[in-house]
């Protein structure tokens, strides 16, 4: 398991290239239910910026803002925006490739990333006892530090903004698809 952890992190981004050519023949766009999709995209996309400014990389961690209601933000983030371009594509296809890539990729990559926190952060079994995985908690879990806000500087150092970009581009690419069929 260790080892397809390892291959499943290497290949998860060069695979949603893959992904998004065959989403993009696959996707069947209608305004309406692109209009949906944003409901869930406009919050993923939401959800990555605060995370990516709470968080300090193997130095840290991150219990504030929004891993204080889920272990996982950034990936409930990339789920949510995932989840809305599929309903925006209107194809059972794309929802059953994004599940499978969700379960064998990001199931993987979290337990080893998981490993690695508790391995190198000695109070992440408390936290991981009081936050859970992925589905939030209603109210914030309160930590002795909780570590400070967000920070812009965080944001830009993480690039986060490529996923407004990638996002932004798809919708258009969505948009041209509709208007040019």
């Amino acid at each position: 398991m260790a080892e397809w952890s390892r291959i499943a992190r290497r290949i998860r981004v060069p695979l949603g290239f893959v992904f998004a050519v065959l989403y993009f023949w696959l996707a069947r766009p209608t305004w309406r239910f692109l209009g949906i999709g944003a409901l869930l995209i406009i919050p993923g996309l939401l959800l990555r910026a605060l995370a990516s400014g709470h968080v300090q990389k193997n130095e840290a961690l991150a219990t504030s803002g929004p891993y204080a209601y889920t272990r996982n933000p950034l990936y409930l983030g990339s789920l949510l925006i995932g989840l809305g371009f599929t309903v925006a594509a209107r194809s059972w296809g794309v929802g059953v490739v994004l599940l499978v890539m969700f379960l064998a990729i990001y199931v993987p990559v979290i337990r080893s990333e998981e490993q690695f926190l508790r391995e190198r952060f000695p109070q992440f079994d408390e936290y991981a006892q009081r936050v859970p995985r992925m589905l939030p908690r209603i109210t914030p879990a309160r930590f002795g530090q909780s570590g400070g806000g967000f920070s812009a500087e965080l944001y830009l150092k993480h690039r986060e903004w490529n996923a407004l970009l990638g996002s932004a581009l798809l919708a258009a690419a969505l948009i041209a698809k509709m208007l040019y069929r």
